[in-house]
């Protein structure tokens, strides 16, 4: 499945409760070697909700939330229930997602900007961070179900975040990892992003760092709690409720389904 570019391979272990391990799950994500996404999505039975959504990264690591994940699965889960909504339970919380003119839109909580729930390493201010990283400075942070960090910037140019994603990533500041975002502000309601994910790397579009960006520009004084936000994959709506609720929308799809031969897969990897 896809929404913007963003990627995902979806294993649906409902009936045997099967999880990929963490070797498995990067061999699977390789573009190279294997099917190639920017993340792995493992659907699993949920007592509280239609599905539970384990989520790992590219590298095999865990993920606590993903917007464009949980919107794809969304309208999985939509389709497949001939409904307009569903529940999709995670790691962090349920997620509620609706069918709106063709487009999903999920209900991704409420964030935080509290120090410690990033989590930073040591106390500081968290709506202008006194770090930098040549022209990356001064940054936001917040917490929308997982970590960003948003540097505001003019414009694109002079900086590579492909080379300094991975540096500001594992930053000591941040002990459990970050995901990146550069943001430009192109009017009162829009903005433009690159996004370095953690655990995945440069993506042409991530969902959580479009509502932490809205939350970042609004605590700024760029945006009024909502705004239209493009990556290189395409735009989401992103709304900051008045309850203090982000809701992100846009489009998804299922590219393909089939089979995969995962014992093979693992055979290769251990070749490599």
């Amino acid at each position: 499945m896809q929404g913007l570019g963003n990627d995902f391979v979806v294993f649906d272990s409902r009936e045997d409760g099967f999880q990929l391990s963490a070797e498995l799950a990067s061999a699977v994500a390789d573009r190279r070697t294997g099917i190639g996404c920017d993340q792995i999505l493992t659907l699993l039975p949920s007592q509280k909700g239609d599905v539970f959504m384990r989520i790992q990264n590219a590298d095999g690591s865990d993920a606590e939330a993903s917007g464009n994940a949980s919107r794809c699965i969304g309208l999985l889960i939509t389709e497949e229930n001939n409904n307009q909504c569903a529940r999709v339970e995670t790691i962090v919380g349920m997620i509620e997602a609706n069918l709106k003119n063709g487009e999903i839109a999920v209900d991704m909580g409420q964030p935080s900007m509290k120090w410690q729930d990033i989590p930073l390493a040591e106390e500081r201010d968290t709506r202008s961070v006194d770090i930098a990283f040549g022209r990356l400075q001064n940054p936001v942070v917040v917490n929308v179900g997982n970590p960003h960090v948003i540097f505001f910037v003019e414009n694109f140019d002079g900086f590579n975040l492909e080379q300094l994603g991975p540096l500001i990533e594992t930053y000591p500041l941040f002990p459990e990892g970050i995901n990146v975002t550069a943001a430009v502000v192109t009017s009162d309601t829009a903005l433009r992003l690159k996004v370095w994910e953690r655990g995945t790397g440069l993506t042409r579009a991530c969902g959580t760092a479009a509502v932490a960006s809205v939350v970042a520009a609004t605590v700024r004084g760029h945006l009024d709690r909502a705004a239209v936000v493009t990556q290189d994959g395409g735009s989401l709506q992103v709304d900051w409720r008045k309850d203090d609720h982000l809701v992100l929308t846009g489009p998804a799809e299922t590219t393909y389904t089939g089979v995969i031969d995962l014992e093979r897969l693992a055979r290769m990897k251990m070749r490599k």
